[in-house]
């Protein structure tokens, strides 16, 4: 006689959905500046530095300098991600679909605000006139064969040191998970001789650290996948985020579809690199060795 008791036996579920491991803040946001706007696009004014000169006599005439003005634009897009839910499938749940897939595309939508943080940063700006501006080749150190270092770190330091850049001015320093690894392996990172250990204790690492608040990513550009990153470091004055509609989330029914929730998430901006001097970009090899 067959033993069929397993085909009785009671399964017990969660009433709570556990979201995926997944990054659930936008971590670059404090990092930029903001503005709201409300046009396609947003101009942000910048101005060279200007040069004194002696007076050599008396009664000279007053010099006029032509101040060195120009202008980056920042365009605004949209970016949404949405799901739907049919209406019988709440009540045919332990756990609300609708609430938990509202918080999901919520995250969704401010890792969409890192990346174009990122792009922005590293990828090429636009001028006043619409003309692509490339990144410079001098605001670059290292190359896809260099290892992240010490030296390395203070390398970019140094290029905001030869720019003039304001030592008041917060400076950020961005890096991917191996790069973290690497800095955990170096002495200067991990003593109590330079850094303090009890950061060390409750987060894993020195948020602050040689000149720099240091933020891990994983959204990261990549030019060869699993070969390379570009890291970055920069002030908080490198990138200008224009915010023409914040993060919306909406859950409503759609009588097109059999009045089924559409859950639907929304965004308007835009991300532009204003100032090329006050951004270094460290192309890096992705490894330890």
């Amino acid at each position: 006689m067959a033993n069929t008791i397993a085909a009785v036996y009671v399964q017990t579920f969660e009433q709570i959905v556990r979201h995926l491991a997944q990054q659930a803040e936008a971590r670059l946001r404090n990092i930029v500046q903001e503005r709201s706007t409300t046009g396609q696009s947003h101009n942000w004014e910048t101005m060279g530095q200007n040069t004194a000169t002696a007076k050599t006599t008396r009664a000279q005439a007053t010099p006029v300098n032509d101040s060195p003005w120009g202008r980056r634009q920042s365009l605004a897009a949209t970016i949404n991600v949405g799901d739907l839910v049919e209406q019988e499938d709440p009540v045919q749940m332990l756990v609300d679909p609708n609430s938990n897939i509202a918080h999901s595309i919520s995250m969704a939508m401010k890792r969409g605000l890192d990346d174009s943080i990122i792009a922005a940063a590293v990828g090429d700006s636009r001028d006043g006139d619409g003309a692509a501006v490339t990144f410079p080749a001098g605001q670059v150190i290292g190359s896809a064969a260099t290892l992240f270092s010490y030296d390395l770190v203070t390398e970019a330091y140094e290029k905001f040191m030869q720019s003039d850049i304001d030592p008041s001015v917060r400076k950020c320093f961005v890096v991917g998970p191996t790069q973290l690894r690497k800095l955990q392996q170096l002495t200067e990172f991990t003593s109590s001789d330079y850094v303090n250990v009890k950061a060390l204790a409750t987060t894993g690492f020195v948020k602050a650290w040689m000149g720099f608040d240091w933020i891990v990513s994983t959204r990261l550009n990549a030019p060869t996948p699993g070969t390379d990153l570009e890291c970055f470091a920069c002030t908080e004055r490198a990138i200008g985020l224009q915010m023409n509609r914040d993060i919306s989330v909406r859950v409503a029914e759609d009588p097109s579809v059999s009045f089924a929730w559409r859950v639907y998430a929304f965004g308007t901006w835009g991300a532009i690199r204003v100032e090329d001097e006050q951004l270094v970009k460290v192309w890096v090899k992705d490894s330890l060795t």
